[in-house]
């Protein structure tokens, strides 16, 4: 069979994009999304008149308190390795991408998938490598005039290039710029999947990375909506208002991904084998999944009906209020212009004139008011409730205090029922962060060329930086993150369970199997926050020995006797002392970690 070319294979892409776009709109997807956004940012009144009007924003409150609930701080990723021999790379890897998820802001990235999929009912995080080099010039006769010239003065100039970035990343995708297969029901059997990305014109067509002669062929298809008036020639490609959506495509069946734009009859970049080992680079975060269908259910769209029907009901309120204000009425002739006034003031205590002979009875009587009926109170409580309901929001949830007085068990008992739903968000939410984790460690194995420097042990008070290459993280290694290490901290909450450990330890300090040392340093630095909790402790008295050990098993047992690199960092490890060993204070991790400070590790582990 011949090989398709380029141009029908060019075709049929931009075809199968055209069938997931109609899918999506007669489906009304991008209009759902978009409501749903509009319903958490507070627009919700357009169907309303222009009159006085009433917003309770529900949905605002409902996701800012699940959000915060599920992936409030950064996460505690755990590394394990699948192999014996990989057991000390795995202690560098799980300090490496700790690192990495806080020093280049994956939880921020995290945190905007996650509003994505609170909102709209899923999210999309994008993991990919970046290498930037830059060239910057050096004079090879003084450093004072490098400093001020440039190449084309003259001067002897010598180009240096130098590494900007080299490291993998996270990025949060928009839905509404990420296209599937619309005869796929999940991730696992999608056939392909693109991504668009919509580029200022100018730069497409300066882009080395692409094609020269696709990009110079290409036009704008968008222009700025802040723009000059759209009536200008459209077809110049100087102008700055001109922009392109450029489509990064990844056919699956093949295992290829190409880059095209939407006109021009050439690709940017040629259908090419995808270059990460896991394939395409796109993890998506479910919520609730609806049967036979891609695309889950947010928080939103269940109550959406509910939150237009609570702002036209406290709208109602509102009008109905107004009619109740009291109005009088009467004999205009009765009175002048200062009766008048003085009639329609505010002050207390007004004399009013009245020019007429008449009856005051006849000359002023209250309007008779409308008054609401007090079913009507009750309706605006009846749909919070139905909200809070659907949602599993309790009130005391939002910040509000329950009508009812109720035990401590109960409401234990209430608070597990409610955390069933963060839960299972919570594990989602996890299982996202330990896939993004496992393919930024892949890329690094794959594509780091350079030395980098992460701490791997110790307090902060205490560093230990290790320098490390793609050497130091190859290995097959599983990827867990601490169950509840993104959840808000209870302060009172955690200090009451480092007492209740401290309690529960107790019977077993007499027979001599608890380490006081480290129950101590952990109730100061997880019950109480304690960054440095070794300034608290005092140091051990050295224990006296029953019995010498002869010469020769002494030299064997000592570590300053084994040769290893940075020995005289390391404290004493266990010596028999009547039978029971000797707990060290020094953890595996941190002896490896002790280790690399002073040897090489790609070439010995």
């Amino acid at each position: 069979m011949a090989r398709p070319s380029n141009a029908s294979v060019l075709a049929d892409y931009r075809k199968r994009i055209t069938y997931s776009r109609k899918w999506r709109d007669e489906e009304s997807y991008d209009d759902l999304w978009r409501r749903l956004v509009d319903l958490y940012r507070g627009k919700q009144l357009n169907d309303l008149t222009e009159e006085d009007r009433m917003l309770v924003n529900t949905c605002f409150s409902t996701i800012n308190v699940i959000a915060p609930s599920v992936a409030v701080n950064h996460p505690k990723i755990t590394v394990g390795a699948r192999k014996q021999e990989d057991a000390d790379r795995a202690v560098i890897t799980e300090a490496v991408i700790n690192y990495w998820w806080r020093h280049f802001d994956c939880q921020k990235q995290m945190r905007r998938a996650v509003d994505d999929y609170l909102i709209i009912g899923h999210g999309w995080l994008k993991v990919g490598y970046r290498f930037i080099e830059e060239s910057k010039y050096t004079d090879l006769l003084t450093e004072e005039d490098a400093e001020i010239a440039a190449p084309e003065e003259g001067f002897n100039l010598e180009a240096e290039t130098v590494v900007v970035e080299d490291r993998p990343f996270v990025e949060r995708v928009s839905p509404f710029d990420i296209f599937v297969d619309p005869e796929a029901t999940s991730v696992d059997d999608m056939t392909w999947i693109a991504q668009r990305v919509r580029r200022p014109l100018k730069d497409v067509q300066n882009d080395p990375r692409y094609n020269r002669n696709a990009r110079q062929e290409i036009e704008g298809t968008h222009y700025s909506r802040w723009g000059e008036h759209e009536d200008r020639a459209r077809h110049n490609r100087q102008l700055d208002e001109a922009f392109v959506d450029v489509w990064e495509y990844y056919d699956l069946k093949r295992g290829t991904v190409a880059v095209f734009c939407e006109n021009g009859s050439k690709f940017l970049v040629a259908p090419t084998k995808i270059p990460f080992g896991f394939g395409h680079p796109f993890v998506m975060i479910r919520n609730y999944d609806v049967p036979d269908q891609f695309y889950p259910m947010g928080e939103l769209e269940a109550i959406e009906p509910l939150q237009y029907e609570l702002n036209a009901t406290r709208t109602q309120m509102m009008n109905h209020r107004k009619r109740f204000s009291r109005k009088w009425l009467y004999k205009e002739s009765a009175f002048d212009n200062d009766g008048r006034n003085a009639l329609e003031s505010d002050e207390d205590n007004t004399l009013v004139p009245v020019i007429t002979e008449d009856p005051l009875g006849s000359v002023i009587v209250p309007m008779p008011a409308v008054v609401n009926p007090p079913e009507m109170y009750s309706v605006s409580n009846l749909i919070q409730q139905d909200i809070d309901r659907i949602s599993g929001v309790a009130e005391f949830m939002r910040g509000g205090a329950s009508e009812i007085s109720r035990t401590a068990t109960e409401a234990a008992i209430m608070q597990d029922a409610m955390n069933a739903r963060t839960s299972d968000k919570l594990a989602e939410i996890e299982r996202a962060i330990s896939l993004c984790a496992k393919r930024l460690i892949a890329l690094a194995q794959q594509f780091m060329t350079g030395e980098q420097a992460v701490r791997v042990v110790g307090s902060s008070a205490m560093p230990i930086w290790v320098n490390f290459d793609a050497d130091y993280i190859k290995g097959e290694f599983d990827f867990e993150v601490e169950a509840g290490s993104t959840q808000p901290v209870n302060e009172s909450f955690r200090r009451q369970m480092a007492l209740q450990m401290v309690d529960a330890m107790a019977p077993f300090v007499g027979a001599g199997v608890v380490d006081m040392a480290a129950l101590a340093r952990h109730v100061l630095q997880f019950g109480f926050g304690v960054k440095a909790p070794e300034a608290f402790l005092a140091a051990p008295a050295p224990m006296m020995q029953e019995q010498q050990p002869p010469m020769g098993e002494l030299s064997q047992g000592l570590p300053g006797q084994s040769g290893l690199p940075g020995e005289e960092m390391m404290m004493e490890e266990e010596v028999p002392t009547g039978g029971m060993p000797m707990p060290s204070s020094i953890s595996p991790q941190m002896m490896a970690a002790i280790q690399a400070q002073g040897a090489s590790l790609p070439n010995t582990m």
